[in-house]
């Protein structure tokens, strides 16, 4: 049963019984006033993730989305909720847009200077051509910068000319996830056996297996092509999972060195001591962790890659996801994944357009999450129905409740 609570998460939460909850997965307000949002005035109280303690059954995690500049508080407040922080995740992407004020432009036009037109604009800016200008700041609209009236002017001052090139952020290209966890029931091994949760998932989430995400361009592994390439010597185990998840973008995959591998499995260097303590059965005992893949290319074949998926923003709906902070479903997928026992609940109090739902019943969760928009819900319903039909769902209709 897959339950949506419409209204504030508090109100929703407190219906909810003790230790009903496996897992915690969202993407909550970054406290930003991203977009001049009200819902993004502040990061969740104390309060709110205290409730999400008291439902996850002992053991359980929470994985929460934040932004860089207000992850601290995010944490702190989780923290404080009665949760350990175990981990964060850093996701990599290349579609952020700097935010920056020109330094030089904000001289002149405090000086009241007309700037000279020199020519057209060159820069490039990743992102997606949808991507919207509301509650941008700086030196110009996202639509002057990819080429409606862009151009490019001269300085006009001294003083600009001298701050020529000066601005005021850096562009994001990354986006925290504190990783934390309930307290756990006794043991790890207690708590897994008693209440399933406790423990990540692993081989579940492991890299360049399951996900198949390496693909061989020009020779080498890389993102973009068809067909998997050199990742099938490890017996089908796969790399393990890292704190660290990128886009598979050409932008964050060049950031990466090339690395050839291991030409061979590598084999213990202490197999010596091996054998002195436990005779012939520790002559043969390869490292640990040192599975060989037998492959080659960019380093950002190492760290899970989640595939882009166009009809996140027009699926299940007559009119467009107008949500503004959609995360990518196949992402969703391996979070949920990553900290659910398979058949287990995930909880998401900050809904938004239903990444989460959506994600969570295409891994065959159950799922509960809470929305107090009244577009944002419908949006999300609309979601979380279509993914019904998808051949990995389990659960067959979806209650609402109003919190």
């Amino acid at each position: 049963m897959t339950r949506l609570f419409l209204g504030d998460c508090l109100d929703a939460l407190r219906q909810l019984p003790d230790a009903s909850v496996d897992a915690v997965v969202t993407d909550p307000p970054y406290g930003l006033s991203f977009m001049g949002k009200k819902w993004d005035y502040d990061v969740p109280s104390v309060e709110v993730w205290a409730e999400c303690l008291r439902v996850l059954k002992p053991g359980g995690h929470l994985l929460a989305f934040a932004g860089t500049r207000t992850q601290h508080r995010m944490a702190v407040r989780i923290e404080d909720a009665g949760f350990e922080i175990r981990d964060m995740i850093a996701w990599v992407y290349g579609s952020g847009f700097p935010k920056s004020l020109d330094v030089s432009k904000a001289i002149d036009k405090a000086a009241g200077a007309e700037r000279e037109v020199v020519g057209p604009s060159q820069r490039h800016v990743s992102g997606k051509p949808e991507q919207r200008t509301e509650g941008l700041s700086g030196t110009s609209t996202f639509a002057e910068v990819v080429g409606m009236g862009a151009f490019i002017t001269a300085p006009a001052t001294d003083a600009a000319r001298q701050w020529a090139g000066w601005g005021t952020a850096l562009k994001p290209a990354l986006e925290p996830i504190t990783v934390a966890r309930k307290p756990l029931s006794g043991t790890v091994a207690a708590t897994v056996l008693e209440h399933g949760t406790g423990a990540l998932n692993v081989d579940g989430c492991r890299v360049g297996e399951r996900e198949k995400r390496m693909l061989n361009r020009g020779g080498s592994i890389g993102y973009g092509g068809s067909e998997p390439q050199g990742v099938v010597e490890d017996g089908g185990c796969g790399r393990w999972p890292a704190n660290l998840i990128h886009d598979g973008s050409d932008e964050v995959v060049g950031l990466f060195p090339a690395q050839a591998g291991a030409a061979a499995p590598v084999h213990r260097r202490n197999s010596d001591k091996f054998r002195q303590t436990y005779g012939s059965f520790g002559g043969n005992i390869d490292e640990a962790g040192s599975t060989f893949h037998g492959d080659t290319g960019s380093a950002a074949r190492f760290f899970y890659s989640p595939k882009a998926d166009g009809t996140d923003r027009n699926e299940g709906t007559e009119a467009r996801n107008i949500h503004p902070t959609v995360k990518p479903t196949d992402l969703m997928q391996y979070l949920c994944r990553l900290v659910t026992p398979p058949g287990g609940t995930v909880l998401d109090p900050f809904m938004g357009s239903g990444s989460t739902g959506k994600a969570a019943q295409m891994e065959g969760f159950r799922f509960i999450g809470c929305e107090r928009d009244p577009d944002y819900f419908a949006i999300a319903k609309a979601r979380i129905e279509t993914a019904h039909g998808s051949l990995f769902a389990n659960i067959a209709d979806v209650e609402v409740v109003t919190a």
